[in-house]
């Protein structure tokens, strides 16, 4: 008996098929585009797959200590640790407790090689190593409370960007760009840069800024520092910028014809990026080009054009929020100070200390610091206790250390929770890296709670499955 129907094969039919779901998926992603770009242009639509809050902050710009700077040479006065100096540190603190490179040894009390003075209206306590940072004493919250749970630096950067140890998965970079777009069509929305300077810088992995699962345009991109600001982005010799284009339209017509058949999120993206580089080629020259910088505010930064600093990525930093690029992650390698703390600490403090300070001030008096949140910390802090390795210096501690947090919506001038005697225990108001995230995510104006995206069969989250709590006491 013949059949009415044609005739099709197996692999015809999962063609048109897929064809078909395909479009249905391309259909729900630009539906979730479409929904970014509306809380981008400030829509208080109910969004799903979160809830929006009333935003405080526009732009995030995270200043990174690599290595993590020591709480008790910065922002946490402990002077029961300085009259224990040289004692052995009480068993009561540490049994049993997580340590890195002093497992086994004799553990020795060591108190902070700096004085600390009050600064600002507020009094706020911090070390003579940070002359600049106490002069925004009244801009700040510092928080020093924090907690985090790894206590090697790839896993503690790891938890400190993507909210677990698990490689992969997106940074926050990424989560925030994803979550409100981007602002600047000629610009990518997540930018990184990294500085070195200090004693045995740690190595970044460029997956710390990836964007795991979400689609590849939230990846961040690193700016470098020196030289060509970011890799094959300018005409091959001898192209001109029309054959460029050109040849751009060409690959992207090709592009298009594939994605008419398959409908591949990943080829809209490669799309999108092709179309972003053409772009970049003309903003970013723009926007590294500090010509149009007085004399006074170079000096102001401490920085100096092209050298790669601290202190002009700083500046850069300043630049990019000033065009709306949604979130700049600022890495500083050199603070991994297990031995040489008395030399190499000053180093890392006046290469960063003066460039902040002067980042916050700069974004103030141009009206930007109330719509940017500005955090500055490392990824774990220091031991109270001594290690000699080269000289005296402190190991891995992740039970309690500092951050500051300035701008976007934050409260200045107050000092948030504490740690106990010797600063090895945060024991007042704790602050887990997950209350970070949450905080920062609800000054954007998300709610962290409800802020997913289906993945595996999960709903994945940057503050992960425990419920994390905003830090509403810095909240101004």
């Amino acid at each position: 008996m013949n059949s009415p129907f044609p005739k099709s094969t197996r692999r015809e039919f999962i063609a048109k098929t897929g064809f078909g779901l395909g479009a249905a998926a391309f259909s729900s992603l630009l539906h979730a585009d479409q929904q970014r770009n509306s809380l981008s242009s400030g829509s208080n639509m109910d969004l799903e797959p979160f809830k929006t809050i009333a935003p405080r902050a526009k732009r995030v710009i995270f200043l990174c200590m690599a290595g993590g700077p020591s709480h008790l040479e910065t922002f946490d006065y402990k002077p029961e640790l300085t009259r224990m100096s040289g004692k052995p540190m009480p068993e009561s603190f540490t049994k049993g407790q997580p340590l890195a490179q002093l497992q086994g040894a004799e553990l020795k009390c060591m108190g902070p090689i700096i004085p600390f003075r009050r600064h600002g209206k507020s009094g706020q306590m911090i070390s003579d190593y940070l002359p600049y940072t106490a002069q925004i004493a009244d801009e700040i919250a510092i928080i020093r409370s924090m907690v985090t749970e790894q206590i090697n630096h790839d896993p503690a950067h790891t938890f400190m960007n993507t909210g677990t140890a698990i490689s992969g998965r997106p940074s926050m970079g990424s989560w925030v760009n994803y979550g409100l777009g981007s602002e600047n069509q000629n610009l990518p929305g997540f930018v990184v840069m990294t500085s070195v300077g200090g004693r045995n810088p740690q190595p970044v992995s460029s997956r710390q800024w990836d964007c795991g699962f979400l689609p590849g345009r939230y990846s961040g991109v690193e700016f470098n520092s020196t030289g060509a600001a970011v890799n094959y982005l300018s005409n091959p010799q001898g192209i001109s910028d029309r054959q460029q284009r050109e040849a751009i339209d060409t690959i992207n017509q090709l592009n298009q014809h594939r994605n008419e058949k398959v409908f591949n999120p990943d080829i809209d993206t490669r799309i999108s990026a092709y179309e972003l580089a053409f772009r970049m080629q003309t903003s970013v020259p723009e926007l590294l080009d500090v010509s149009d910088e007085p004399l006074k505010m170079l000096e102001m930064y401490g920085a100096v054009p092209g050298d790669g600093s601290f202190a002009s990525n700083c500046l850069l930093a300043r630049r990019l929020v000033e065009r709306d690029v949604r979130f700049v992650h600022l890495y500083h390698r050199g603070w991994d100070h297990h031995g040489g703390l008395e030399k190499y600490m000053p180093i890392c403090c006046e290469l960063t200390d003066k460039a902040s300070a002067a980042l916050v001030m700069d974004l103030k008096q141009r009206g930007l610091l109330d719509e940017t949140l500005v955090i500055w910390g490392g990824e774990f802090g220091r031991t109270p206790m001594i290690q000699e390795k080269g000289g005296a210096g402190r190991d891995h501690h992740i039970k309690g250390f500092s951050m500051w947090m300035a701008g976007g919506g934050v409260k200045g001038g107050i000092t948030y929770g504490e740690t106990d005697e010797l600063g090895y225990n945060a024991v007042k108001d704790v602050v887990h890296v997950r209350d970070l995230h949450a905080t920062m995510l609800h000054l954007l104006g998300i709610d962290a709670t409800q802020f997913s995206v289906k993945h595996q069969g999960l709903d994945m989250k940057l503050v992960g499955v425990e419920e994390p709590h905003v830090v509403h006491n810095i909240i101004a």
